[in-house]
């Protein structure tokens, strides 16, 4: 199905505003109410029209983060959480009123959040290099941080597999100031403002690890630049890895084999829409095997900024376009059918007729 220019245009009458029109639609608590169909959700192929509702529109539910990252769903607490990567801090976002409270401070620079088959948040910390799992008592459990004796870099998202075991990215994300610690050895002083800072450099390259439920740590791949978002196919018999590092920049899958490894690789898509290149980050898939994937399109954005929506066989079917570089995703709501967006410095969310193909 055709869609309206992206590029910024004035509204003609008639037109509703949207992320491209000039001015583009207002946002947030006491502006006018957004018309149905929501402009900001783009069909792309008739094939999306199934996953979307009528009447229903992206809402921000929530503003004032510095990097907004790895939203989860607790579908027992029945909250949204998510990470603030650069301001050290967890967020959570109620289901029953909408308040938003601070989680966890510091949060140790944490990036993704997940939560296992069993209900328990597992998080990817940027600042102390490992994975952690806090348990149902509130203590905290360390799942990873080092393999075959070195340190990681810097976990930066994870997914949960029903045979227990939880697979993680390591790319360098987090050696810097604001998202983590750098190296030692550089100008930086890393122990100004943290005095367990430092003894730290990378030892590793990025990489993809699973956590075996008896704790064993197994490398699944290297040879990805920058592995970051990943997630499973509804089935798990395919894994979906995004390069963000040098390079292309794309979205690759694998095939898992029952030995717990992958093989396989090929480029699923290249995330560019309209030749214009919307970088990969985080990305979920629901139970129809469609992938949502996030897109930060630099300074391009306008317009491509948002969700892509793919189908199982790589096909572009439709967007979400968000005024703000969508980092992450997840499923959510009590019935899973809530697409939760975190986007720069905000929060963002919309109903579809599709549900997330797996908890978190």
């Amino acid at each position: 199905m055709a869609h309206e220019p992206l590029k910024t245009q004035a509204p003609v009458t008639g037109t509703p505003p949207s992320t491209i029109t000039n001015p583009p639609r207002p946002w947030g608590a006491g502006v006018p109410p957004s018309s149905y169909p929501d402009p900001d959700i783009v069909i792309v192929d008739p094939e999306f029209g199934k996953y979307i509702v009528g009447n229903t529109p992206i809402q921000r539910l929530w503003t004032g983060s510095l990097w907004a990252e790895g939203p989860a769903w607790s579908g027992q607490g029945r909250y949204l959480v998510w990470s603030d990567v650069g301001d050290d801090v967890q967020y959570r976002w109620l289901q029953d009123d909408g308040r938003v409270t601070v989680f966890r401070r510091p949060s140790r620079n944490s990036n993704g959040n997940t939560f296992d088959f069993q209900g328990r948040q597992i998080t990817c910390e940027h600042f102390s290099r490992r994975v952690v799992r806090w348990e149902h008592d509130g203590s905290l459990t360390v799942l990873a941080d080092a393999y075959d004796g070195k340190r990681l870099n810097s976990p930066n998202d994870l997914v949960p597999h029903p045979d227990g075991s939880i697979w993680f990215t390591d790319p360098p994300y987090g050696n810097s100031l604001y998202e983590g610690q750098p190296d030692e050895g550089g100008p930086l002083n890393p122990r100004i403002g943290a005095a367990d800072a430092g003894d730290q450099k990378q030892e590793l390259p990025p990489s993809v690890y699973r956590i075996d439920p008896s704790g064993a740590i197994t490398l699944i791949t290297d040879e990805l630049s920058r592995p970051n978002g990943l997630c499973f196919s509804p089935d798990y018999t395919h894994l979906y890895i995004c390069d963000t590092g040098p390079g292309p920049r794309d979205i690759k899958v694998f095939d898992v084999t029952d030995a717990n490894t992958i093989t396989k690789g090929r480029v699923f898509t290249d995330m560019r829409v309209d030749g214009v290149h919307c970088g990969p980050d985080g990305l979920r898939a629901d139970v129809h095997g469609n992938l949502w994937c996030a897109s930060a399109a630099g300074s391009a954005g306008l317009g491509y900024h948002g969700v892509l929506i793919f189908t199982p066989g790589g096909e572009l079917i439709g967007r979400i376009r968000l005024p703000e570089a969508c980092a992450n995703l997840c499923f959510g709501g009590p019935k899973r059918n809530r697409l939760f967006m975190t986007a720069s410095q905000s929060v963002y969310a919309l109903y579809v007729n599709t549900q997330g193909a797996t908890p978190g």
